[in-house]
Order: C-alpha cells, then sequence, then structure tokens
C-alpha cells in the first residue's frame, strides 16, 4: 500500500515556492519582451521577479515545503535572468566584453558550487561551514549580508541599464556622470558598488573552493579503491 504521507510528484511541482518560481518565469519573460520599449516597467518587472526569491524561499520554510527541484528552479531563474541582462548591457556599453566576463563568472561559480555540494552529499549548496574563507561563510551565513550583496548587483545592472541612452555607451563615463549628480548619487552607488565588489569576490573564492571539492573527491575515491 502506497504511503499517502508521502508527496506526488504532482505535488511538489505544485508546492506554493515552486508557484511562486513560475510565476518569477513568467514575469521575466514578459520583462525581457519589452525591454526596449518601455525601460522602467521592465526594471520594476525584473526587480519584483529578484525580491520574489527571498519570498519563495520564505514560504518554503514556512510551509515545510523544501525540495531540490525548487531549489534548482530558483537557482536557474537567478542566474538565466541575470545573464540575459548581462548580455544586454554587453550590448549597449563599451567595453561590452565585461559584462560577459561577469555572466561567465556568475554561472560558472554556482554550477560548481552545487555541482560540488551534491558529490560531496551536502543537502544545500549554502552549506559551507567547512570552508577557509572567513567571507565565504560570512557570505552564506548571514542573509541579510548576502541579500545586500545580490541586491546591490541586480540594482546597479538596472540602473547601469536605465542609465543608458543609446548603445555605444563609454562604461566608465556613465559611472562618473552618475556619482557627479549628487552626493546622494554618489553615496548610493558606493554602497551599491561595494556590495558588487563583495558578491564578485566571493563568486571567485566559490570557483576555487568548488573545484577543491572536486579534485579532493576524486583523491579520496582513488584512495578508497
Amino acid at each position: 500500500m502506497a504511503d499517502k504521507s508521502r508527496p506526488s510528484t504532482l505535488n511538489v511541482y505544485l508546492y506554493v515556492p515552486n508557484i511562486i518560481g513560475y510565476i518569477r518565469i513568467i514575469m521575466n519573460c514578459f520583462a525581457f519582451a519589452i525591454c526596449f520599449k518601455d525601460k522602467y516597467l521592465f526594471s520594476v518587472l525584473y526587480f519584483i521577479s529578484f525580491a520574489c526569491d527571498a519570498l519563495d524561499g520564505w514560504f518554503a520554510r514556512k510551509l515545510n515545503q523544501v525540495s531540490t527541484f525548487g531549489a534548482v528552479l530558483d537557482m536557474v531563474t537567478d542566474r538565466i535572468s541575470t545573464a540575459c541582462l548581462l548580455v544586454i548591457l554587453s550590448q549597449v556599453y563599451r567595453p561590452g566584453f565585461i559584462f560577459l566576463l561577469l555572466l561567465a563568472l556568475d554561472i560558472a561559480s554556482h554550477w560548481l558550487q552545487m555541482y560540488s555540494s551534491f558529490l560531496v552529499g551536502k543537502t544545500s549548496h549554502k552549506d559551507v561551514e567547512d570552508s577557509s574563507s572567513w567571507l565565504f561563510r560570512a557570505y552564506y551565513a548571514n542573509r541579510k549580508f548576502m541579500g545586500y550583496c545580490c541586491v546591490s548587483c541586480e540594482v546597479l545592472y538596472i540602473i547601469l541599464f536605465l542609465l543608458a541612452k543609446k548603445q555605444t555607451e563609454n562604461l566608465t563615463d556613465v559611472l562618473v556622470n552618475a556619482a557627479t549628480q549628487s552626493w546622494i548619487y554618489l553615496t548610493l552607488l558606493a554602497l551599491i558598488l561595494f556590495g558588487w565588489t563583495i558578491k564578485q569576490s566571493v563568486n571567485l573564492i566559490q570557483i576555487k573552493t568548488a573545484a577543491d571539492a572536486c579534485i579532493l573527491y576524486d583523491i579520496n575515491k582513488k584512495q578508497k579503491d
């Protein structure tokens, strides 16, 4: 007899946090479809979708609806959304190669981290207590700190998109002009860039940590054989 307390596949697909994930995908698809027609509506929809990332996590914990599928859906949605925006920025700004490098760093670091976490038997890619890097541990241990860094990245990219007037903008000129408008803009930009810098540093640390985990896994496996 089947265990009635065991959730079915359909039930997991219909978990509240996963439904929020589907809504985020639809919202992003519409946002990117109109991004050049209405930049402000795009920015609002994109940020709401980004903010829902915290909302689905809250529901997952509150309703006891945590699932591996939900975690993967969440990460894939985040990475693709950011990737699409970075691709657009690479076409608007010069040098555009900078944004493509950021895209590669973002995807590579998160994919490696998730893969290495499952490889060594961890239940979450955010379990980094065994890391030797204090910054890496602090980033994943403090939700507010991690939230600040993530928000800083997305807000910076949205601001850059809104500030672009044509498709040959010089990145340095736009940032300098925005910073010199007033001390409020300068302070806001400084706070955002600080969080952005930490996030990129964590991504670099994440690549090295995940790569080390994969190598150690192979070494331990050979020793057992």
